[in-house]
């Protein structure tokens, strides 16, 4: 059996972002996971069912562990001589290419899942876009998991436009519809959670999922949540996720209405998602940018109409005043007058509703996203 190589910066995107597929995919080669150490490591060897191989990355820009960790990684595709070496998250796929490049590995795959350099400016931008241009001279093939996503990659000539592929419809592991549906969350599941949080009966609730951080839109999010909680009583905002203070933190004014608006309800990371969309009626994911967003997929899934940036990924997804509104990027007013629209025209969010579900499970069920990318993988030779 051909050995297949997947490879993420750390753990738990192996765990989460690809589950489910490496145990689909070890049907047809020999999967092994490679990313840094963690308990997400040990969850993806006895969930999936693969060997597992540890090589610590950094997310940050660090010359000497990046040279460490791209050696380590060379050293273990000589040993493995795999058929495919893929990688997932912006360090692993530029020290993985260049190691399975060096190693001449045949099959040199990158999945790009957006693109944080984008929002960089001056003497970092030009770095990142290099950079960018050499992980993908060192790829067979790049494959954006967006159409939009695609686009921008030949606006910025990062690499010629034959090398791009974009699998199905995009999305890197399309959506499990059995476990995304609201008809598996019960009632009194539902009225527990909704006591527990203080959310009463004619409440309207809006939710975000995602890091809690600034590229999110988390600061206007919380503008806009505050200025309209003074006029509206019975509505709140909950915020699953965590935050990223070192990496990419919040303005201190939106960390303070957090604290002291008692309308916002932040519960941290969740392990389950579920029960807190199904108590909920609105997502709103005002990110700046995306590859592909899971959670407009998960929430559609859970019969939720979104709020969305108007950036690649969300507004494929999601057509506007069909199954969700699409606002501009960065445009608090925007956001403000989408979540008010929500409010004041319930009859029109009910009807967004009647249109989430079903275009998913059409467009993105996760089995589909699989066998497009199997059949991929085994036109390779």
């Amino acid at each position: 059996m051909k050995k297949l190589i997947r490879v993420t910066t750390v753990p738990s995107s192996l765990r989460s972002l690809l589950k489910g597929q490496h145990r689909f995919m070890s049907n047809h080669f020999e999967v092994i996971g490679v990313s840094g150490d963690g308990d997400a490591l040990q969850d993806v060897r006895q969930n999936e069912g693969i060997k597992t191989h540890v090589v610590e990355m950094t997310r940050t820009i660090t010359p000497l562990k990046d040279l460490k960790a791209t050696y380590q990684l060379y050293k273990f595709f000589k040993k493995e001589r795999p058929f495919i070496v893929h990688t997932h998250t912006p360090k692993a796929g530029t020290l993985g290419m260049l190691a399975a490049k060096l190693a001449k590995v045949p099959h040199r795959l990158h999945t790009i899942a957006g693109l944080p350099l984008l929002e960089a400016t001056g003497k970092k931008r030009v770095l990142l876009d290099n950079v960018e241009k050499f992980t993908y001279s060192c790829a067979t093939k790049i494959l954006p998991n967006s159409c939009g996503l695609e686009k921008i990659i030949i606006d910025n000539n990062y690499t010629k436009p034959e090398k791009l592929l974009v699998i199905g419809n995009g999305s890197s592991n399309g959506i499990d519809t059995k476990h995304y549906d609201a008809s598996l969350i019960s009632e009194e599941k539902k009225e527990k959670l909704k006591q527990e949080l203080g959310i009463g009966e004619n409440d309207l609730v809006f939710i975000f999922i995602g890091r809690i951080v600034k590229d999110k839109g988390i600061n206007e999010l919380i503008q806009a949540f505050n200025r309209l909680s003074k006029k509206q009583h019975n509505i709140k905002l909950i915020l699953v996720g965590y935050k990223e203070n070192l990496l990419d933190p919040l303005l201190p004014e939106t960390e303070t209405l957090i604290t002291e608006n008692k309308q916002i309800l932040s519960v941290g990371l969740q392990k389950d998602i579920r029960p807190y969309v199904a108590i909920s009626h609105v997502l709103t994911f005002p990110s700046y940018r995306e590859g592909f967003p899971n959670v407009v997929l998960q929430c559609s899934c859970m019969e939720l109409p979104c709020i969305v940036s108007n950036i690649n990924g969300c507004n494929e997804v999601i057509e506007d005043h069909v199954n969700g509104l699409i606002i501009p990027v960065k445009n608090e007013t925007e956001l403000e007058k989408a979540m008010q629209f929500m409010i004041d025209f319930p009859d029109k969010r009910i009807a967004m509703k009647q249109n989430t579900r079903s275009r998913i499970i059409k467009r993105y069920e996760q089995k589909f996203v699989w066998n497009e990318l199997l059949h991929y993988y085994n036109s390779l030779s």
